[in-house]
């Protein structure tokens, strides 16, 4: 059974076709596209977005009952929805919170080192709840954490903003990840992975972060955080770097020091290359890659280099061994926030938009783009070889375990392509014609 999926313009997004609405052009050049099920490469955990304080407040707060019930499953149900199976959250707040917070706030002076008044209650309100009910929804859903700044306690700044970790706090700081674990485990969330800082080469002003250097974050997990791990008995994987492609030294650093305490490096698209990750895949070969956040906003003009960004970005991030896809905030408003008080105006763009006012829910291109993937590309599928004779057309496949095949399709062009797709076995190629900056996804069932 064949089913395809298009997507050419705002209004039409992610729409079911069959092959004959997708007509040949008979001027336009063709492209064979052929998938070789005998090269095999990474296997998918899936694809996301997080539920920031923000996210999750508009989601569990501001929406309907029946509106959050009805976006829950347009998220998360593989057969009614888009079917997300990867959510990475801040471990406290980003800038995408209605306030500063961590799990163990002190008044100015004083220390905690036992973490004796450590508390989630924050999260108890609105992120846990989505979590349970997204795993309820689609069992196959991973949770990975990553912190934006650790208690500012625990900082040469005193506070959430800037600084870096008191390696006096190492220690401590490892048990506060424990700590984490352990308390959403109580609410029956298991924590698939961590990184020990977002974005760890960037200190902004005007909202929680903090500068860990890689000699610095070696020196963390393998001295702290992973003899915590194994001192708890917990499988959580450990991910390090969580920041852009253009410092690949950086994880390189922290693998040659920590190697056997690091499972995998996590990416960022701000900057540099997706061919990072295979230069440090290759490098360290049996060490996951994962890309944990990318965001659009207001700074790439809608909508054509939009849903471009994200269909041409995606592609390749698949091609250079991720095994996750997560964009950054599932819900913001009409504002483009909440974001934390000082932050300024906010430019980036949701999943989906809520409008506090009128409590509109409108669905992103970044929903429809990941649909594109995630729809068909199902967690444990295996990205099989997929190569294209026309450069312009960019292109991903896997097999998932049911046997069947998906392609992602985008042509990249200024023109419309035909394309011949050959997939395994003995078929016949299936021919379509794609205008130009449009994605199709092909999804062959047995």
């Amino acid at each position: 059974m064949l089913s395809l999926y298009q997507s050419k313009s705002e209004k039409e997004l992610f729409v079911s076709k069959n092959v004959q609405q997708l007509p040949r052009f008979p001027e336009a050049v063709t492209s064979k596209i052929t998938v070789d099920d005998s090269q095999t490469y990474q296997e998918m955990d899936g694809f996301g977005a997080s539920f920031t304080d923000s996210a999750a407040y508009l989601i569990n707060q501001v929406l309907e009952p029946e509106q959050r019930a009805e976006l829950m499953k347009k998220l998360f149900d593989a057969e009614d929805g888009i079917g997300l199976s990867v959510l990475r959250n801040p471990m406290g707040a980003s800038d995408y919170a209605r306030d500063f917070y961590s799990y163990n706030d002190l008044p100015e002076g004083e220390t905690d080192v036992r973490l004796e008044r450590f508390s989630i209650a924050h999260d108890e309100a609105d992120i846990i709840p989505l979590l349970a009910e997204a795993v309820r929804l689609n069992p196959d859903v991973k949770l990975m954490a990553s912190p934006w700044s650790p208690p500012g306690w625990m900082k040469t700044s005193g506070s959430m903003i800037g600084g870096e970790l008191k390696p006096e706090y190492y220690s401590a700081y490892a048990s506060y990840f424990v700590r984490y674990i352990e308390a959403y485990a109580a609410n029956g969330l298991a924590i698939y992975a961590v990184t020990p800082q977002n974005e760890a080469l960037y200190s902004p002003v005007h909202y929680p972060g903090m500068i860990m250097l890689p000699e610095s974050q070696s020196d963390f997990i393998k001295n702290h955080l992973k003899p915590q791990f194994v001192k708890h008995q917990l499988n959580t994987k450990i991910l390090c770097y969580d920041h852009n492609w253009d410092k690949p030294d950086y994880p390189r650093t922290v693998l040659e020091q920590a190697v056997d305490e690091v499972d995998g490096v996590a990416w960022h698209w701000y900057g540099g290359k997706p061919s990072a990750q295979t230069e440090i895949y290759d490098a360290f070969p049996g060490k996951e890659v994962h890309f944990t956040e990318g965001s659009g906003g207001e700074w790439i003009p809608p909508f054509e280099q939009a849903f471009s960004n994200v269909m041409r970005t995606g592609i390749e991030i698949l091609r250079n061994y991720s095994k996750s896809y997560v964009l950054w905030n599932m819900a913001l408003d009409e504002n483009n926030g909440p974001a934390v008080p000082g932050f300024g105006r906010s430019t980036c763009r949701g999943i989906v938009r809520i409008d506090q006012g009128t409590k509109e829910l409108t669905y992103t291109l970044d929903y429809y783009a990941l649909a594109h993937f995630s729809k068909v590309i199902r967690p444990k599928a295996v990205r099989l070889g997929c190569s294209s004779s026309e450069e312009s057309v960019r292109s991903v496949s896997f097999r998932n375990t049911d046997g069947s095949i998906a392609v992602v399709l985008f042509n990249d062009g200024e023109s419309s392509v035909n394309i011949d797709l050959e997939l395994p076995g003995d078929r016949q190629p299936i021919g379509i014609g794609m205008e130009p900056k449009s994605a199709v996804t092909v999804m062959m069932k047995k």
